[in-house]
């Protein structure tokens, strides 16, 4: 059972050219961007600014490089201003992103949360996405397997799931087929690629935040 963190069952949908590779993917990859009436690079997590959008492949060093080298600028045939700190921005939009949507999935029965839970969901095949703290406890979490099929997402804090589930902190969490899965797994996806590469002492960071 691959925890590689691939939603196999993610639609393609719509593709769009990354300016800062050159490569054509999946618009649910990508991070879309507007310029601002006031001329400053705005990013557009949901897609719904009006505007033309600038997409950049939501990896750590694609939106360095799109910010650093006036890539934007350049794709948007104008002068236009890219704000301090734009990849840790994106990094906790994207982290807000997908605490909500567990929450939401939670408050609508397609989430749970215990050690002792997300296994009966996972013995009865009720779950399709585990959900594990990056900083829990290897031991404790080498205890529970992604169901068949599924996808394994590794990468928040127990801080961060403790968010979703009203909690203080969550180690262990489990997504049933719900509608909200899917959204789930995109956003997930977008933020793994933006913490990639990111410093020990931001990782630290993000452990102590609570909002």
């Amino acid at each position: 059972m691959s925890r590689g963190g691939q939603n196999k069952a993610r639609e393609d949908g719509p593709e769009r050219k990354c300016i800062a590779t050159g490569e054509a993917q999946p618009k649910s990859g990508l991070i879309r961007f507007v310029v601002g009436p006031d001329g400053q690079i705005v990013p557009d997590l949901a897609g719904k600014l009006p505007g033309r959008g600038l997409y950049v492949a939501s990896q750590t060093a694609a939106l360095e490089k799109a910010a650093q080298k006036g890539l934007f600028s350049r794709a948007a045939k104008q002068s236009v201003t890219v704000p301090d700190g734009l990849v840790k921005s994106i990094e906790q939009m994207l982290t807000r992103r997908v605490i909500d949507l567990i929450s939401l999935a939670r408050k609508s029965g397609d989430a749970v949360s215990g050690y002792e839970k997300v296994k009966d969901w996972l013995y009865k095949d009720e779950a399709t996405v585990l959900i594990q703290a990056e900083d829990g406890s290897s031991r404790g979490k080498s205890k529970l397997s992604t169901p068949y099929g599924g996808t394994y997402i590794g990468w928040l804090t127990a801080d961060e799931l403790g968010m979703a589930f009203g909690r203080q902190t969550v180690i262990h969490a489990a997504l049933g087929a719900g509608g909200l899965a899917r959204r789930v797994v995109e956003e997930a996806q977008r933020l793994k690629g933006v913490r990639i590469g990111t410093s020990d002492a931001d990782r630290a960071g993000r452990g102590q935040r609570k909002g």
